[in-house]
Parts: C-alpha cells; structure tokens; sequence
C-alpha cells in the first residue's frame, strides 16, 4: 500500500530527496506520492519534519 502526503506538508523536499524510485513531486498545494511507483519503503516518512506522511 503506498504512503500518502497530507495537507500539513510544508513542501520542504526532504521525502522527494529520500524516494528511491522517485515517486514524489511537487504538486499544486504539496508535494504528492505516486501510488503506482511507490514501492512502501519509509524512507519518506521516516524524513518528513512535520509527519505528513502516512500510510494509506
């Protein structure tokens, strides 16, 4: 199941730079996870200063 990002991102980029498969953009409001190419790894939640990701 892929992680999610909610609406507390700060867009910061720090989960983006820790996504080994890259499934993390910047979206309109936040930065967004890819479902299809996430892969559930944590890097990106385990990065996140503000808890914004969590698992879906």
């Amino acid at each position: 199941m892929a992680r999610v990002i909610g609406d507390s991102c700060i867009s910061c980029g720090s989960c983006a730079a820790q996504c080994p498969v890259q499934a993390i953009s910047q979206g309109d409001s936040h930065y967004e996870i890819d479902a299809n190419t996430c892969i559930d790894c944590g890097a990106c939640e385990a990065q996140c200063p503000v808890g914004a990701i969590s698992e879906a």
